[in-house]
């Protein structure tokens, strides 16, 4: 998470576009293709799909504290970008992997610049999505303050699309394209169909899952682990649905109902059970000063679905993952915070750096939170060195965009 003496997302603007309000510059391709040792000529166009509902996000940064009633706060910054299962879309694509989103967008301003900002932006494959006449964009109001956040969220399912269409508005009751993976959300109640069938195509499904606001945590409601190959729920959502009081407990306990599960343990770390081999895997959490959780997870799952498609060892996916979950809170906003590889490059270098002078990374001498051996460092994330690209670049990264868009000067 970024320290105090970061860019506020108010600080930082794109350059401005020649386009409508909403205008998106051309974002830089990913600098890595974390899957080219695997690929071969038969393989699927995309690597992973995935379909949900597309916010815009406006995030209010730099709060001291929570609102008060009653009265009015001013935030030193903000930023914007899109939101939801964009969050997602997003963290996947910066590392490289071939993403294609399934989703409705309004058909006004906020739809537009979503649309742009992840095509043109991040490279996301939208040809299986569809603008809704007459049908306005969810918004989220995100408020960052005491490395926590607070949202307020408005928005309307959308219509239902024609049947040619690869998901009814929100979600998918067809069968996806052909895709080395498929990511999900599963939600209590609300069956996710069209899994079974990327499964038969030979997509490895990867699954989270939401909160249940019935409170009944019923187990028959994970039914769809059937087709999936891995499931990451939160410590907090594994014990709820296992009836155990233990995370680690409760990752055994899923893991035989699904080939990998993986619980995150917050500022413990994550562990993992490979409940084919009976193979386990705990990785620490880096220590960093956390802003903005918002999306953490979300990039941690695209950590692991990388990781995973790579065809990289346990420990080394859930290394991967919490790192970029990391570096994801060092930022404001979902989609603005998720890392690419020159993101991950740089913090790799300033481990390298203090490593070899024996003291912890630079600019962290004074920080408790930073005082992590970078030794160890090194060594657990030793695996990158033949990954990386040279990054020569400042730390920390900024990436947000204080509006919506510039328009050309009259």
């Amino acid at each position: 998470m970024r320290g105090a003496g970061t860019v506020s997302a108010h600080d930082v603007q794109r350059t401005p576009g020649n386009g409508p309000a909403g205008h998106v510059p051309p974002g830089p391709a990913p600098a890595l293709d974390p899957l080219a040792a695997v690929r071969t000529g038969g393989d699927p166009a995309t690597d992973v799909y995935l379909t949900g509902t597309v916010f815009l996000d406006i995030i209010f940064t730099g709060l001291d504290s929570a609102p008060v009633r009653g009265t009015e706060s001013w935030a030193r910054g903000m930023g914007s970008s899109p939101g939801g299962v964009a969050n997602m879309a997003t963290a996947l694509a910066r590392l490289g992997l071939r993403t294609s989103l399934a989703a409705a967008f309004g058909d006004d301003m906020y739809g537009e610049y979503c649309w742009e900002a992840l095509e043109r932006g991040e490279h996301v494959d939208l040809s299986l999505s569809r603008t809704v006449a007459g049908w306005h964009s969810p918004v989220t109001v995100s408020m960052a303050y005491e490395g926590e956040r607070t949202m307020v969220s408005h928005g309307h399912e959308a219509p239902s699309g024609p049947a040619r269409t690869a998901f009814d508005g929100k979600h998918a009751p067809g069968c996806p394209p052909p895709s080395r993976a498929c990511v999900a959300s599963l939600e209590p109640g609300r069956p996710e169909g069209w899994l079974g069938c990327a499964a038969r195509r030979g997509s490895r499904v990867f699954a989270d899952v939401g909160w249940d606001d019935s409170g009944r945590w019923d187990p028959a409601d994970l039914a769809e682990l059937e087709h999936c190959e891995a499931f990451l729920p939160n410590a907090e959502e594994a014990m709820r649905y296992t009836r155990l009081d233990c995370p680690r407990a409760a990752a055994r306990k899923l893991a035989d109902r699904v080939p990998i599960a993986v619980v995150t343990l917050g500022a413990e770390g994550a562990y993992a059970v490979d409940g084919r081999t009976g193979e386990t895997a705990e990785v620490p959490a880096i220590a960093v000063e956390a802003m903005d959780p918002t999306g953490a997870g979300d990039v941690f799952v695209a950590g692991f679905v990388t990781g995973s498609l790579a065809g990289w060892p346990l420990a080394d996916r859930l290394a991967f993952a919490g790192l970029t979950a990391a570096l994801s809170v060092q930022e404001f906003g979902g989609s603005l915070s998720a890392p690419g590889w020159v993101e991950i490059a740089a913090w790799w270098q300033r481990v390298v750096r203090a490593e070899a002078y024996g003291r912890p990374p630079d600019g962290c001498a004074t920080s408790a939170a930073c005082a992590q051996d970078a030794a160890a460092l090194r060594r657990r994330y030793a695996f990158l060195d033949a990954l990386l690209p040279t990054a020569d670049r400042t730390w920390p990264l900024a990436r947000a965009l204080p509006t919506l868009g510039f328009r050309r000067p009259a």
